[in-house]
Order: structure tokens, then sequence, then C-alpha cells
């Protein structure tokens, strides 16, 4: 009984750690998704660091926007002739669900040229560790290289991601419950 409860525990915690990764983005921050003001949504997207299970909201005034998911090309030539999909409730949830880039911008004429587009790059984290070998740096003269400062030195074990909050959550759970045993 004891065991089915601990994983009962387990699960519960897995799932709150993967569930407070996911953010959400309102494109264009307070502005919301416009032409006016000047955004530049291209700027706003490269400050977030976009992951699977992110949302990005677009909020804007249905008579004068919406939201098209498009290609590459047609996102390089502002083409809103056949997009992979149109949103237009003035605020719209797109989940991100895959890795690689996704282009949007206003269908509307004349505001994608104005520049009421972006795109993100969603890149893959790798969820392995790397190897020892990947981990050794190439052989340099001691004397040419300065010790690293412990300000700057760089942690022999790093916890990044969901898996390493993952393994240090599961950590600390193991510990509480060996009290019990």
């Amino acid at each position: 009984m004891a065991l089915v409860e601990r994983g009962v525990v387990l699960l519960i915690v897995m799932a709150i750690v993967r569930v407070s990764f996911a953010a959400v983005y309102k494109v264009g921050g307070s502005a919301g998704w416009t032409t006016l003001g000047n955004i530049d949504y291209k700027k706003w997207a490269a400050t977030k660091n976009f992951q699977i299970g992110d949302t990005i909201i677009f909020e804007y005034n249905t008579k004068f926007h919406n939201v098209m998911r498009v290609t590459h090309a047609m996102y390089k030539s502002c083409n809103a002739s056949s997009p992979i999909a149109t949103f237009s409730t003035g605020n719209d949830s797109i989940n991100i669900t895959n890795h690689g880039h996704h282009f949007f911008f206003c269908g509307v004429p004349g505001h994608c040229q104005a520049g009421q587009k972006f795109d993100i790059n969603v890149l893959k984290v790798s969820a392995e560790a790397p190897t020892p070998s990947a981990l050794a740096s190439p052989t340099v003269q001691a004397s040419n290289v300065p010790a690293p400062s412990p300000s700057n030195a760089a942690p022999l074990i790093a916890l990044k991601g969901a898996f390493g909050m993952m393994g240090l959550a599961l950590g600390i759970l193991a510990l509480a419950f060996s009290s019990y045993v």
C-alpha cells in the first residue's frame, strides 16, 4: 500500500514539475497585436525562450487585425493567399507543440509590410547528459591560460531544463520518503 501511495505522489509531483515549465506569452506585451505604437515584434520575440508546451496569446481588435500562421516563404514576402491557419477571435491562444520555426503575421493588407509579423524558433533541448569526451576541453599550455575565478567557473553539475529540475524534485522526494521507511 505504501508503495502505491509513493507512486501516486511521484506522478503528481512529476505532473506539477512538467506544467510549471510551460510559459504563456502575450504577443507584443501590454500593447498586444497592433500596428499602433510602432511595436517591434521581431525584437519582442527575440527576447523570449520559446519551448514546447508554451502558449502565445494574440490580443487585438477584430475589426482591424487577425493572425495568420504561414510558411517561411509567405512570411518573407507577406503573402497571405494560403496561410497554414488563420485566427480571428481577438483573443487567440496558440500552443507550441513542435520544434522549429513558427511564422506569424497580420493578414490585413499592409500590416505585415508595416512590421506586424514575427517568427519564433523553438529549439530542441537535449534530455541526455553530455558524454565525458564531449566535456573534455582541448589541450592548452597551462602557462598561457589564467585559472578561472570562482565567480565565473562553471559548475560540474548543472540542473538545466525540465529533466534537471525533475531529477532534483525526485531526489528530494526520495529523501523525504526514506525517513518514513
